[in-house]
């Protein structure tokens, strides 16, 4: 307990290596940690304090892989994707797909549109009429006084798009909502959006208080809070592949490609109905579109936030993708809300989010979004195919063979060896161990 209290007190206050210190006694060998945590500091000295002042309290980095798929074509263009995760499959599912699709047309994408969304929370407790009068008013003041931070991004074709009053009353009592659209071009926008809406609820205030015409407390507006949405129903992409169900043929050896596109279009159809697979099936979409948001800077949690409040939008959670068959053209489309950025933040700090996108070829915000949603449906085409074929665990736990050698403590030569023995069989950790115990006392 009294570790506890020393922690609490003042430790973002700490030198750096005084929170090491702090945090490593939790721990059953704290000078192994601290060595640990040290060994993942960058080198570069002047790199590092850039990494420290990404977040707060950061004692060391935390690595995770940094992969590529290669020849992912999209609208006959060809790209090598960056993909940042951990998990073993994603990236060769990812690559697969783009290599089986990239010989029927490759994939085929669309940005529907960029809308952002902010919000201003607040409460009156005037009339409703009175409240609509004055908004042509209210607008116009609201627009004057963000002038100054909605300039430059005017004039790169941005800004505020719409402010619509949206009534809540029969919900919470007195409680309405200022929603306003923007177009942030190719920044994400989120510190432009809240300035604004801050800027917004300051001048709400203002201009009820100078009301001399409503009582006192019409006067008097309460500013709940003013945030942007996650949920941009309006800013998305839409990404698909097609091809002849002939072109399907030889995709699984017992079924021909009519069959296969049938039984695959059952998959993504019980994903719609069934939020217990919908849940894991979106998942798989996110492999890929994540993969892509973490490499080039974005924010992943806001994407997902979005993504699966869209998958909800008609009263229950469903799939994002869905399956067209006909006359014998199978259609497979990920539709999906995604405010993605390619400047400011730390696509510009981070300097491989920043060489990412140099190895994209420096898209806009726009072609990000159709990449990273490729990704996705890339992924979402790869899992559905193996769960409708083989099963989706013979080609995921032999990617997972390495990291179980490794927990192992497996040398070069017995990798070798389990590599070989696993070529036709199933891995799973306890067979891993078997083989390995079979080799010490062979």
């Amino acid at each position: 307990m009294k570790k506890r209290d020393i922690i609490k007190k003042g430790f973002s206050k700490l030198i750096k290596e005084d929170k090491l210190k702090a945090v490593a006694e939790f721990v059953e060998n704290p000078s192994e940690f601290i060595a640990l945590l040290k060994s993942f500091w960058h080198q570069d000295e002047k790199r590092q304090k850039q990494f420290d002042e990404f977040s707060e309290n950061t004692i060391s980095n935390y690595h995770i892989p940094y992969g590529v798929s290669p020849n992912v074509i999209i609208n006959g263009e060809s790209y090598i994707v960056p993909m940042v995760i951990e998990e073993s499959s994603v990236v060769a599912a990812a690559s697969a797909a783009a290599k089986f699709w990239g010989e029927r047309g490759g994939f085929h994408a669309e940005v529907i549109d960029v809308k952002k969304v902010g919000q201003v929370h607040f409460c009156w407790k005037g009339k409703k009429e009175t409240l609509l009068n004055l908004m042509p008013e209210i607008k116009a003041e609201l627009l004057r006084n963000t002038a100054s931070i909605t300039e430059k991004m005017e004039k790169r074709g941005g800004g505020i798009l719409d402010i619509e009053l949206i009534d809540f009353t029969d919900k919470i009592d007195n409680y309405y909502q200022l929603r306003v659209t923007f177009n942030t071009c190719d920044s994400m926008g989120a510190n432009f959006i809240n300035s604004i809406l801050e800027s917004f609820g300051r001048s709400l205030q203002d201009f009820f208080a100078r009301q001399e015409s409503l009582d006192k407390e019409e006067r008097e507006v309460e500013i709940v809070m003013c945030i942007l949405s996650n949920y941009t129903p309006e800013c998305k992409v839409k990404v698909w592949v097609e091809c002849h169900t002939d072109e399907l043929n030889g995709v699984y050896d017992q079924l021909d490609g009519k069959a296969f596109a049938e039984k695959f279009k059952k998959a993504v159809d019980i994903a719609n109905i069934d939020e217990y697979r919908a849940a894991t099936h979106n998942k798989g979409i996110y492999n890929g579109i994540d993969a892509v948001v973490i490499a080039t800077g974005n924010d992943f949690r806001a994407v997902e936030a979005a993504g699966h409040s869209y998958a909800s939008r008609n009263g229950h959670y469903g799939s994002l993708s869905y399956v067209e068959i006909k006359d014998d053209i199978f259609r497979f489309t990920l539709e999906v809300p995604l405010a993605l950025g390619t400047v400011g933040g730390l696509t510009s700090l981070h300097p491989l989010a920043n060489k990412s996108l140099e190895l994209l070829g420096n898209p806009s915000a726009k072609q990000l979004m159709m990449i990273a949603a490729t990704m996705g449906l890339a992924n979402n085409y790869a899992a559905v195919k193996s769960l409708t074929t083989k099963g989706i665990q013979q080609g995921h736990m032999k990617m997972h063979l390495a990291n179980i050698l490794n927990q192992f403590g497996a040398t070069e030569e017995e990798k070798g060896l389990a590599a070989e023995h696993f070529k036709d069989k199933t891995v799973s950790y306890s067979e891993v161990e078997k083989f390995l115990h079979t080799i010490h006392y062979a």
